[in-house]
C-alpha cells in the first residue's frame, strides 16, 4: 500500500501541473480530485488482491480518465481584462472622431486606461489584404475594459506558454484569475491608450509598436504597457497590427487591385494608419498631437526605422526611440525583403494551397494559412509605402525623424542560438557560413580556443550581425543627416530575462513588478534613470534632465551609453567586427 500510495500522490501530483499548466477551469482540479479519491476506493477494495497487470489497467484507466478531464475542463477562450478585481471604476467619457469611448482608472487611480478603440474597420472577408480602411462611427458609449484580440498568428497550448515563463522567464505564477486564453483573431486593428488621470492637456504622446519577429505578438503585454510613462507625465497608445501571412503577403493580384498598386505591407499600412488616428483624436484623451514618439523593440524597432523614411509616415510623428533592431543597414538582417523575392514567395505559397486570383486567397480560412508567418514576415519595397531602402534614403537626406534613441542589449543572441550553441567542431563553418569571403578576417578576430570560448564568440557575432551592427549603421546615417541620437548598450543583469533579447522592456517603461524577487534595489534605481531618459526624450527631445548620468549624442560612434550596475560612457566594443562588415555590405 505504502508503494501505491506513493506512485499514486506522485501521478496527482503530476496531474494537478498539468491542470495548472495548461490554465484548465477550476472544473478540471474538482473533477481530478473526485477522480483519485474514486481510484483509491477501486484500488482497496477491488485492485489491491489483483495481479500485476490488474493494477497496470487500474492506473490506465486513471490515467484515461484524467485525459477526459484535461480536454473536457480546456480553459476557455476569453478577453483580457484591463483590471483587476471584480468591480472596476470607469471613466467619463471621451469623444473620438467616431464615437464616445470610456475605460478604467487603474494604478491606484492614478492612470486611466482605454482598451480596444479600433482605428480602422476590421480586415476580414473582401477587407483581408486591402489598404487599412476607417473605422466606422458607433452609437452611445464604447466601453473599453477588456483588451481586443491579438491579430491572427501561430498559438501554442496554453502549456507551452507556461513552460515558456518557467524555463525563459523565470517568473511563472501560480493563480486562480488565469484559467483562459486570450482570443486571437484577424479583426485586431485596435488601439489601447494609458494616461494620467483626470483633466490634462497637451501631453507629450508615445506610441509602441511591439516585437514578434511580425509573426506573433499583442499590444498590452505589461513590460511594455503604458501605466508606468502615465505616471510620467505622457500618453502612450500601443497598438496591433496586422501579422505574418497576413499582413505582409505579397501577390500581383492584389497589388492590381490596390488603387495604390501596392502589396506585402498590410501590417505597415496598419502602423500608419494608427499613427494618423493618433493624429485625429489623441488631443481628446490630453494628449499633443504635434509631440508625438514612435518607439518599439525588435521588429517593431524595424517597423519604427522602415517609417522613418516612408513618405506616408511624414508629418504623423517627431522623434524615435528603437530597440534592438533597424532596418538602416545597406542590406538589412531581417523583416525585409526586396519586391520580386516577396512576389516570388506569394508565389510559392498559392502553389501550395492550389489558388491563383485574389478572390480565392481570400476565400482560404484563416486558421488554415496562419502558420505561413514562418514564409511571410518581412516587410516589402513596394514603391508606395517603402520606395527605396532606408539606407538609400539617408543617403540622400531623407528621413522623418528629427531625434533618435537607439541601442541594443548585451546578449541579443541568447533565445535565437539556445539549441544552436558552437563548439570548437562548427564554430569555424557557423562562421564562414554567414561571412563566406570575409570569414578569414573574423576568424583571425575571434579566434577560440575552448568550446566555451567559441560559444561565447559565436553568440557575440550572432548579436552583433542580426542586431547590433544595423544601430552602428543607424548612428552614423542619423550623423550624418545632422539628428541627434543617443545609443545605449544594455548591460544588467537580474532574475528574469537579464540582458537578452527584450530584456531591457521593463525598465524602459517603468513596469518592473513591485512584488518581483527576481529584480532588486539596484535593477529598480536603473529603470527610474533610463525611464528619466524615455520621457524627458519623448517630451522634449533630448533623454538628459535634473538628477540623470549625462548622456551625450554621439556623432562618431565609438562610443555608447552603457546602461547596467553603472550608468557611464564606454567605448564601442565591436568596431573591429563592424568594419569587416561594412567592406562585406558595401557601406559608403
Amino acid at each position: 500500500m505504502i508503494g501505491f500510495g506513493i506512485v499514486t500522490g506522485l501521478l496527482f501530483l503530476l496531474m494537478a501541473a498539468v491542470l495548472e499548466l495548461n490554465r484548465n477551469t477550476l472544473l478540471g482540479f474538482g473533477l481530478l480530485l473526485a477522480a483519485t479519491v474514486g481510484f483509491v476506493l477501486l484500488f482497496c477494495r477491488v485492485l489491491q488482491g489483483a495481479r500485476w497487470y490488474g493494477k497496470l489497467l487500474g492506473y490506465l484507466g486513471y490515467v484515461a480518465v484524467f485525459t477526459l478531464i484535461l480536454f473536457l475542463t480546456w480553459p476557455p477562450i476569453r478577453a483580457v481584462p484591463a483590471y483587476e478585481g471584480k468591480a472596476p471604476v470607469y471613466t467619463e467619457p471621451v469623444r473620438t472622431r467616431q464615437g464616445n469611448v470610456r475605460g478604467v482608472v487603474i494604478a491606484d487611480g492614478a492612470v486611466e486606461l482605454y482598451c480596444a478603440i479600433p482605428y480602422a474597420q476590421p480586415p476580414v472577408g473582401e477587407l483581408r489584404w486591402r489598404e487599412p480602411q476607417d473605422p466606422l462611427p458607433w452609437e452611445g458609449v464604447r466601453t473599453g475594459d477588456h483588451f481586443a484580440p491579438m491579430c491572427m498568428q501561430p498559438t501554442h497550448l496554453p502549456i507551452y506558454d507556461s513552460l515558456a515563463r518557467i524555463i525563459g522567464y523565470h517568473d511563472y505564477k501560480i493563480s486562480l484569475h488565469d484559467n483562459y486564453v486570450p482570443p486571437v483573431s484577424e479583426d485586431g486593428l485596435y488601439v489601447n491608450l494609458w494616461k494620467p488621470a483626470g483633466a490634462v492637456r497637451d501631453l507629450p504622446v508615445l506610441v509602441y509598436i511591439h516585437g514578434g519577429t511580425l509573426q506573433t505578438g499583442q499590444p498590452w503585454y505589461a513590460d511594455y504597457a503604458g501605466t508606468g510613462l502615465a505616471k510620467e507625465g505622457l500618453v502612450v497608445v500601443n497598438l496591433g497590427y496586422r501579422l505574418g501571412v497576413f499582413g505582409y503577403l505579397a501577390d500581383e493580384g492584389l497589388a492590381a487591385e490596390s488603387p495604390h498598386g501596392t502589396t506585402g505591407n498590410y501590417g505597415l499600412l496598419d502602423q500608419i494608419k494608427a499613427l494618423q488616428w493618433v493624429q485625429r483624436n489623441v488631443a481628446a484623451f490630453g494628449g499633443d498631437p504635434n509631440n508625438v514618439t514612435l518607439a518599439g523593440e525588435s521588429a517593431g524597432a524595424a517597423s519604427v526605422s522602415a517609417l522613418c523614411t516612408s513618405p506616408l509616415a511624414k508629418g504623423l510623428f517627431r522623434r524615435v526611440i528603437l530597440e534592438s533592431s533597424t532596418v538602416a543597414s545597406v542590406t538589412p538582417p531581417h523583416s525585409f525583403r526586396g519586391f520580386e523575392e516577396a512576389i516570388a514567395s506569394g508565389r510559392e505559397l498559392k502553389a501550395r494551397y492550389g489558388v491563383s486570383t485574389p478572390q480565392e486567397l481570400r476565400a482560404l480560412p484563416a486558421e488554415r494559412i496562419v502558420n505561413e508567418a514562418y514564409t511571410q514576415h518581412h516587410m516589402t519595397l513596394d514603391g508606395y509605402a517603402l520606395t527605396e531602402t532606408p539606407y538609400e534614403s539617408y543617403q540622400k537626406g531623407v528621413h522623418n525623424e528629427e531625434a533618435v534613441l537607439h541601442g541594443y542589449n548585451a546578449e541579443e543572441s541568447g533565445p535565437f542560438i539556445l539549441f544552436s550553441h558552437a563548439n570548437m567542431k562548427n564554430y569555424e563553418g557557423k562562421v564562414r557560413a554567414y561571412f563566406k569571403d570575409y570569414a578569414d578576417e573574423v576568424l583571425a578576430l575571434y579566434a577560440p580556443k575552448t568550446d566555451r570560448e567559441a560559444d561565447s564568440f559565436w553568440a557575440q557575432i550572432y548579436g552583433a550581425v542580426f542586431f547590433n551592427y544595423p544601430h552602428y549603421c543607424l548612428n552614423r546615417l542619423a550623423a550624418q543627416n545632422g539628428i541627434p541620437a543617443w545609443e545605449y548598450y544594455f548591460s544588467k543583469t537580474n532574475g528574469r530575462l537579464s540582458c537578452w533579447h527584450s530584456g531591457e522592456l521593463p525598465y524602459f517603461y517603468g513596469n518592473i513588478p513591485a512584488d518581483s524577487k527576481l529584480f532588486d534595489e539596484k535593477d529598480r534605481a536603473l529603470s527610474e534613470t533610463i525611464l528619466g531618459y524615455v520621457a524627458n526624450f519623448a517630451a522634449a527631445g533630448d533623454p538628459n534632465g535634473p538628477g540623470l548620468p549625462p548622456w551625450g549624442a554621439d556623432d562618431g560612434s565609438a562610443t555608447i551609453l552603457e546602461l547596467g550596475d553603472t550608468v557611464s560612457t564606454v567605448p564601442e566594443k565591436y568596431l573591429a567586427l563592424y568594419a569587416i562588415m561594412d567592406e562585406m555590405n558595401g557601406w559608403k
